[in-house]
């Protein structure tokens, strides 16, 4: 009998799977996102791995928000997380706006040559 017990042990170890796989036998991964105060961006707090949704928003509610640290909290399934790995939409194009900035205009040397002209041109009285 001990030895089915030590043969069962051996199983469940061998079933158990990376967290970053996704999902385990004992649940699913869930990415959680906290906002410190009102008004602050989001951040990645964490995960947690639960079984189903509800015992998530259990496990973050006492993980990250226990102790007041959270405004509030964002609890996503890791694999609804999207990536965007598009270069044209991350890093449009490059627009001219060298009308923005001052550097394409000479106004020192024009106020110069316009001071110039201006005391050339007076006579004293």
């Amino acid at each position: 009998m001990a030895d089915d017990d030590l043969q069962e042990a051996q199983k469940t170890t061998t079933d158990v799977h990376h967290p970053e796989q996704g999902s385990s036998p004992e649940g699913r991964v869930f990415e959680v996102f906290q906002q410190a105060r009102e008004g602050k961006a989001f951040e990645h707090g964490g995960s947690v791995i639960a079984p189903d949704l509800e015992m998530a928003l259990l496990y973050a509610r006492e993980f990250y928000g226990r102790r007041q640290e959270s405004h509030r909290l964002w609890i996503v399934p890791r694999e609804e997380i999207l990536e965007i790995n598009d270069p044209d939409l991350l890093h449009p194009p490059a627009v001219d706006r060298s009308y923005r900035s001052v550097l394409g205009y000479s106004v020192r040397d024009t106020l110069r040559a316009t001071r110039g002209a201006v005391a050339g041109s007076q006579q004293p009285d």
